[in-house]
């Protein structure tokens, strides 16, 4: 199913209450139910759309997850049995005077897990598998492929996994039906990214920081870096007067946006170094620029 604004989907606005919510899916629900509109394939792709909003606004804290990190971030985290499981309107749909019958196992798939739609005469979906795929950073980075091992029914599998550029920690890769096998069909294995650090960078969504100190004459007159990318050696230029804790932005030189060709940034975190003791020499010169007012 495509991605949508539940709020838009309902004709709400982000902070909309739970009876707001509530009245705004009765209504919706009852206007393009398969019931009342049979044969209209558009008004049955509406009645998933509005059923898929109402199963994540409706609930605390998957709201509270798509409200954080917005359609595309709760999407990387949830995948439809996620955001269906323990959802039930079945009591709902008797106040409106409708069944729910078959309709949620024929436009849905059927197949849910327990804990999922409160119907009845649909066969048992396999259980999803759920693994932590660790990845290191410049794997992250520059996207690779990676072998998967685990068991399933008691033997052993091996897959091998497309892991796509820019992936962050917390994303989770869907292989389709690698999960448990059930009378309703076979369920699907979640890889949950784990990214790890690195000595040189730190991650920032998709932009790198690189850390580099400088004396403070460098700072004051201005130099040139030699800045590690993940790309190569750049070489940059420092301003003359630069302060402790600017950032130097290199365009272009971050993580890619993941399924996208654009990139995020690097930036060159200066910290200006200031010597904890001075020879005479250095210090009598010191005394001179301070003397003229540095």
């Amino acid at each position: 199913m495509a991605q949508h604004d539940y709020y838009e989907t309902l004709g709400l606005k982000k902070g909309a209450t739970e009876e707001e919510i509530k009245k705004a899916y009765r209504k919706l629900a009852i206007t393009y139910h398969p019931d009342k509109n049979p044969g209209d394939a558009a008004a049955e792709e509406k009645f998933k759309e509005i059923n898929e909003a109402y199963a994540v606004l409706s609930d605390p804290q998957k709201r509270a997850q798509y409200d954080q990190f917005g359609s595309n971030g709760f999407h990387q985290r949830f995948s439809q049995e996620d955001i269906f499981r323990g959802f039930d309107v079945g009591d709902m749909f008797k106040d409106m005077g409708v069944g729910t019958d078959d309709i949620f196992s024929r436009i849905f798939g059927g197949g849910f897990r327990q804990g999922g739609f409160s119907f009845t005469g649909t066969r048992q979906r396999g259980g999803d598998f759920t693994m932590e795929l660790p990845v290191t950073f410049r794997e992250a980075y520059a996207g690779c492929e990676k072998r998967v091992a685990y068991r399933r029914d008691g033997m052993r599998e091996e897959i091998s996994v497309k892991v796509p550029a820019g992936v962050e920690t917390g994303a989770r890769l869907r292989v389709a039906g690698k999960g448990g096998v059930g009378s309703g069909g076979t369920g699907d294995l979640y890889l949950v990214v784990k990214v790890g650090g690195d000595p040189q960078f730190h991650r920032e969504g998709d932009d790198i920081v690189v850390e580099r100190e400088i004396k403070f004459t460098d700072a004051a007159l201005g130099a040139s870096l030699d800045v590690p990318t993940l790309e190569g050696t750049k070489r940059v230029k420092v301003p003359a007067g630069i302060q402790s804790g600017t950032k130097i932005r290199l365009k272009g030189l971050g993580f890619p946006h993941m399924g996208k060709t654009a990139k995020g940034d690097l930036y060159v975190h200066i910290n200006v170094s200031v010597p904890r003791s001075l020879s005479a020499d250095q210090k009598a010169i010191l005394e001179k620029l301070r003397e003229a007012g540095l």
